[in-house]
């Protein structure tokens, strides 16, 4: 710790800001988690038993109802980079689903944004595979949206191979009209066989997967720590 912050004679506390910041570039981004769910639990017991009224119960589910609708203003891919993408895949069982206990209800709107940011970073493949999964399954029970998006994938296959056969590169007006007409087409392919609603199902499917399992799935250590001798 050390070498990361100066020490001061004064032992003053370092900042939050400058902790969180020093916490995720270290990798135990995860502490901040445990210790505000700790805390959170910590203060729900001691007003528990100090008083069990009804005004104690009414604010503890407002405080959840609060915390949970804050999911509305989180903005899940704040964070998010294409290096993401580019990252190894978690494991689906061991790291992605987790145990049980890997779950528990954000203490605060705070821990809501963290969790979100950090897990959406950290599975983003996980989740672009759900996507993918989801889309499968709506095409499957929208046979007319699966024929639309094949007929569709033909037709651009076609104009390729027209293209190359008749070498349209020569005749890049002629090509540029050409292409128009192939993309007004297959706007119009799409649209009649319900593609769209296809992929706003798979979008929405998704999106609440996501945000619900990252805002639920407690942040988990992303390396080991050392042993320092």
């Amino acid at each position: 710790m050390g070498k990361v912050f100066a020490s001061n004679p004064l032992s003053l506390n370092v900042p939050d800001p400058a902790f969180e910041s020093w916490l995720r570039d270290s990798g135990y981004l995860e502490i901040l988690d445990t210790a505000t769910t700790t805390s959170a639990n910590a203060v729900t017991t001691a007003s528990t038993k100090e008083t069990t009224t009804a005004t104690t119960i009414t604010h503890s589910l407002l405080h959840y109802l609060y915390t949970f609708i804050s999911l509305l203003t989180v903005n899940p891919f704040a964070k998010l980079t294409t290096d993401d993408f580019s990252a190894k895949t978690p494991s689906w069982t061991r790291e992605f689903i987790g145990a049980l206990g890997s779950y528990s209800f954000p203490s605060s709107p705070h821990t809501l944004k963290l969790r979100v940011h950090e897990n959406v970073k950290r599975y983003a493949r996980n989740y672009a595979s759900l996507f993918i999964l989801f889309f499968a399954c709506s095409l499957y029970q929208m046979p007319l949206a699966l024929v639309g998006l094949i007929s569709s994938l033909a037709l651009w296959d076609f104009f390729k191979f027209c293209s190359d056969k008749w070498n349209w590169d020569r005749y890049p007006v002629i090509r540029q009209v050409l292409v128009r007409i192939a993309q007004c087409a297959t706007l119009v392919v799409l649209m009649l066989l319900n593609v769209q609603m296809a992929l706003f199902c798979a979008l929405a499917i998704s999106y609440i997967v996501m945000i619900l399992h990252a805002a639920f799935r407690k942040l988990s250590p992303s390396k080991q720590p050392s042993r320092i001798r």
